[in-house]
């Protein structure tokens, strides 16, 4: 788990320039695949997004003026290669909700997590179907999508007690060589009944068997 001086922590207020820059789906998702893969180099993102060099670098570039990423070690002369400078962003649910624009990179952020979700269940079932990843991880790999009646007070604290847990494991197997990143992602979002005749609900859940974790309003 990321320690407090890899996270950077947003502020409606004192980073409204940043989250207006933030508010544009590639440069979350540029962000985000350099906080997953690693440093890399604009064309070796365009490649994996499907942009043009010439793009990724100029959102690469606005990334930079607020320091969500910075230059890295180069191999050679030829090409910048960037970095992501925390390993986490996080804010306050109650205080994204002050401004319109922070609203919006809240709510466009969660798109682009489901979105990255896709991506890497996509990669996670090549990995194993190709022999990447051994048999073991079969099991305990997966995603649910329970539904329990939860009160506020209870939902805050299944995300407090899941963060902490997963602290401790992450501390835990940090030294263990058989350990390899994994993607956990957690939704904790309340729904409204609907009243009579308004129109198809969502789907029933499914049986799962899945570890879902994030901290609250992280990405």
């Amino acid at each position: 788990m990321p320690s407090e001086d890899q996270k950077r922590v947003l502020d409606p207020e004192q980073d409204a320039a940043a989250l207006k820059a933030l508010t544009h789906p590639l440069r979350i998702r540029l962000l985000g695949m350099l906080r997953q893969d690693g440093p890399a180099t604009a064309s070796e993102l365009a490649v994996s997004t499907g942009e043009s060099s010439a793009s990724t670098s100029y959102h690469l570039r606005v990334l930079a003026k607020y320091a969500f990423v910075a230059e890295a070690e180069h191999r050679d002369g030829r090409e910048r290669r960037w970095r992501a400078v925390h390993a986490l962003t996080s804010w306050s649910n109650r205080a994204m909700e002050a401004t319109p624009g922070s609203r919006a990179y809240v709510n466009l952020s969660r798109r682009v997590q489901i979105q990255r979700l896709e991506e890497c269940l996509a990669r996670y079932e090549a990995d194993i179907a190709e022999g990447r990843l051994g048999r073991e991880w079969v099991e305990p790999s997966g995603i649910s999508d329970l539904m329990p009646r939860l009160t506020p007070e209870s939902l805050a604290e299944l995300r407090e007690t899941f963060g902490r847990r997963l602290e401790e494991l992450a501390a835990r197997d940090a030294g263990d060589p058989r350990a390899v990143q994994v993607v956990l992602l957690t939704a904790g979002l309340p729904l409204a009944p609907r009243p009579a005749g308004a129109g198809p609900d969502i789907p029933a859940p499914l049986d799962g068997n899945a570890a879902d974790a994030a901290a609250e309003g992280a990405s």
